[in-house]
């Protein structure tokens, strides 16, 4: 093995992720898709495609950006995956959103192996994935996240270590629940005050003055609630609803009531029965609309 760095998944955030890493890191990097579009254009910065064997072979650190843990097992646990294949010293990083249980297990599986693993999971928006400018937040021991902070540098502006295995993916699950209940208080807000003739935009860009003011306000709120602009090519409701079952599961886990996280589930799970499943999330403003039979642009 070298110095190269493998990439299995680039998807909506996989993509800009393994961008940047090949052009910041000055270090070759193998990347691994279902899709071959974005592996083409990913050439066009020197990454080379290759077969999740290759990069096992070829590669000292492994990403994994997936859609969710179900994808995750199947890549890491699966009767040929890395688990079974991956040789001594080498370190993987998920960087995906996944259950703490599985984040858990898959360090002691690699352990095993005499092989490191850290859970990743990024948060913040695409476009901040294309400018490198995510937080991360990491699981694993002091040791493993001292080797791979200077790489996750090349991704985000924002690192943290949160703690052992798991650590990293119960913040950020939280971090999602905490957002997706804060767009379920702006849909409500935004719709009751186009209710009584008050215009959105006066609304919200009054907020961004006063103690309502938010990271979602200003991103979900005002940049795709506000316009209705709802594009597919971003976090989509069905992630969204992914990301809320981990929370609400932690939740029962331990006997914690999350009835704000119920009711965001239940307004996206009524968003994708009207067809917007695969639309940015925030869409689930829509649901409330739907339910005063107002429609807005």
């Amino acid at each position: 093995m070298n110095d190269r760095i493998g990439f299995i998944g680039v998807g909506t955030m996989g993509e800009p992720m393994c961008r940047n890493l090949a052009r910041r890191s000055g270090l070759p990097v193998l990347a691994a898709d279902l899709d071959k579009a974005p592996l083409e254009r990913l050439a066009a910065d020197g990454v080379k495609a290759a077969a999740i064997d290759e990069i096992v072979a070829e590669c000292r650190t492994i990403f994994l950006s997936l859609p969710g843990g179900k994808e995750v097992e199947e890549v890491c646990l699966g009767p040929a995956g890395l688990v079974a294949k991956v040789p001594l010293g080498c370190t993987v990083v998920d960087l995906s959103t996944a259950p703490i249980s599985l984040a858990r297990r898959l360090y002691a599986e690699f352990e095993g192996r005499s092989c490191a693993f850290a859970d990743a999971p990024v948060a913040r928006t695409r476009q901040a994935a294309i400018d490198g400018t995510l937080s991360i937040m990491v699981g694993g021991t002091v040791e493993t996240f001292a080797r791979i902070q200077p790489l996750l540098g090349h991704m985000a502006s924002e690192i943290t270590h949160c703690g052992g295995a798991g650590a990293g993916q119960a913040v950020k699950i939280l971090n999602n629940m905490i957002l997706f209940q804060t767009g379920v208080a702006l849909a409500e807000a935004l719709t009751i005050a186009r209710a009584h003739g008050v215009d959105g935009r006066i609304l919200f860009d009054t907020l961004t003055k006063g103690s309502a003011d938010s990271f979602a306000l200003r991103n979900h709120g005002m940049k795709a609630m506000l316009p209705g602009i709802f594009p597919e090519r971003a976090f989509s409701t069905v992630y969204a609803l992914k990301d809320l079952g981990y929370a609400i599961a932690m939740a029962e886990e331990r006997g914690v009531p999350a009835l704000g996280a119920d009711v965001a589930r239940e307004l996206m799970e009524r968003a994708r029965e009207l067809g917007h499943d695969k639309e940015y999330w925030p869409v689930l403003v829509k649901a409330i609309e739907d339910a005063t039979g107002r429609k807005e642009s």
